[in-house]
């Protein structure tokens, strides 16, 4: 990894170890943001991962999507940033989807 990237993962694990825990579990997403955009940073790099970390973390606010939302694998995204396939292997989810679909309960 290079030094942008932990740099950029400082404040994701200061916010998963400091504040995150004041908080409780409230996360609409599966991975939860914090752990998406360390993902995203070791998948991606500084610049792609970075940018998709911040996208995913506008997206989290009440009026927002849910559900299974993973990182896209490398070379594998289209131009929207989602990922080609058209099946998700999400332990939750029962059916082939698009790769988004709202899980409840």
């Amino acid at each position: 990894m290079s030094p942008l990237v932990h740099i950029l993962r400082l404040p994701i694990h200061l916010y998963r170890y400091g504040i995150s825990p004041l908080l409780g579990v409230n996360c609409r997403f599966a991975p939860s943001c914090s752990e998406y955009a360390l993902e995203a940073l070791a998948t991606h790099g500084a610049l792609k991962g970075g940018y998709l970390a911040a996208r995913r973390i506008l997206r989290c606010h009440p009026w927002g999507g849910s559900g299974y939302d993973p990182v896209p694998s490398a070379g594998a995204a289209g131009q929207d940033g989602k990922t080609a396939t058209n099946s998700c292997t999400h332990p939750s989810h029962t059916r082939a989807h698009g790769g988004h679909e709202t899980v409840t309960g």
